[in-house]
């Protein structure tokens, strides 16, 4: 039987379902059999079963609707990433102009030149010219209090929050000559490899965790969680090496290097969290905390990946 690749990608979406039926009846399972005695690891695990029902639901209905819904879908969430980063640090009146600026105006830009993939711009519009432009608008109130400091806060932000993340639908740009999927299945195979290297890191870490990994940054990460979480992470890469221009080893070895950025890139955000004295950036997402609880792994190995791909398979 020959799929056109529409049909493949509803089969990938079926499957995700799939799994997700089946991580849910587990959950139901659980929780029911320890109704007598509450368990704060099924609850949370329940919670994240759930959150991933409504990504997949908010994922496919934009893949469905297209290439600029998809794009909008992640203006949006680096929207919200930015506005909760910047939530736990203090502003000042003299950041006023500079968040207008970052808000209005440089993530709807990125945005657009990822839609009309002008790469040579999109690569160094935040990295160059907004890092120049953010202490220039800065000026406007004469404000040289911590002035370096609040400067460095809104280019880190937009860095992390919109550069880093605008490279997943960057991947739709991407024309590999070897290739003969459709490029969304390119941003499905590094979502759901990283995302799943999240959820059975914290997994295998309750079931097997002895040693923490970074007992200050982030307690609840251990060496067993993460070993097995990139271990599964990376071999479910591999099974699904099929979305991807990748053979059995490449696939290996790439699902490895964007698990390891994942999990750096979730123990970096967990130290500005600490800095700031919380524990979550936010509860927009109900069992994650904020949108950035959620993709923090995803800002790190997403430019990495976009990259291995754009240098070594276009």
């Amino acid at each position: 039987m020959n799929l056109n690749n529409l049909e493949q990608t509803y089969l990938l979406f079926a499957i995700f379902a799939a799994i997700l039926i089946f991580a849910s009846t587990v959950g139901f399972i659980l929780k029911h059999k320890n109704a007598d005695q509450p368990s704060p690891v099924i609850d949370n695990l329940n919670a994240r079963i759930n959150a991933w029902w409504v990504m997949l639901l908010v994922l496919g209905t934009a893949i469905i609707l297209g290439k600029v819904t998809f794009i909008v879908l992640f203006a949006v969430i680096s929207l919200f990433a930015l506005r909760e980063f910047i939530s736990l640090l203090p502003t000042r009146r003299g950041d006023y102009f500079p968040l207008l600026i970052a808000f209005y105006f440089v993530i709807p830009y990125q945005y657009y030149l990822i839609y009309i993939d002008w790469y040579g711009l999109y690569s160094i519009f935040i990295p160059l010219y907004v890092f120049l432009l953010i202490p220039i608008a800065s000026l406007k109130q004469e404000d040289t209090t911590h002035f370096l400091e609040r400067s460095s806060k809104i280019q880190w932000g937009l860095m992390v929050c919109v550069f880093c993340i605008s490279h997943v639908p960057a991947l739709l740009n991407l024309k590999l000559p070897d290739f003969h999927g459709q490029q969304i299945w390119l941003a499905l195979w590094l979502i759901m490899v990283v995302q799943t290297s999240d959820v059975l890191q914290y997994v295998c870490g309750k079931l097997f965790g002895k040693h923490k990994v970074a007992p200050i940054l982030s307690p609840s990460k251990t060496v067993e969680g993460l070993l097995g979480g990139i271990v599964l992470a990376t071999a479910l890469g591999v099974a699904m090496s099929w979305l991807t221009p990748f053979n059995y080893i490449q696939a290996t070895v790439i699902a490895l290097v964007i698990c390891i950025f994942g999990f750096f890139g979730g123990l970096v955000m967990s130290a500005i969290k600490r800095d700031r004295g919380v524990k979550d950036w936010g509860q927009l997402i109900h069992g994650h905390g904020g949108m950035l609880d959620r993709i923090d792994s995803i800002c790190f190995s997403a430019p990495v990946f976009f990259h291995i791909l754009r240098y070594w398979w276009s």
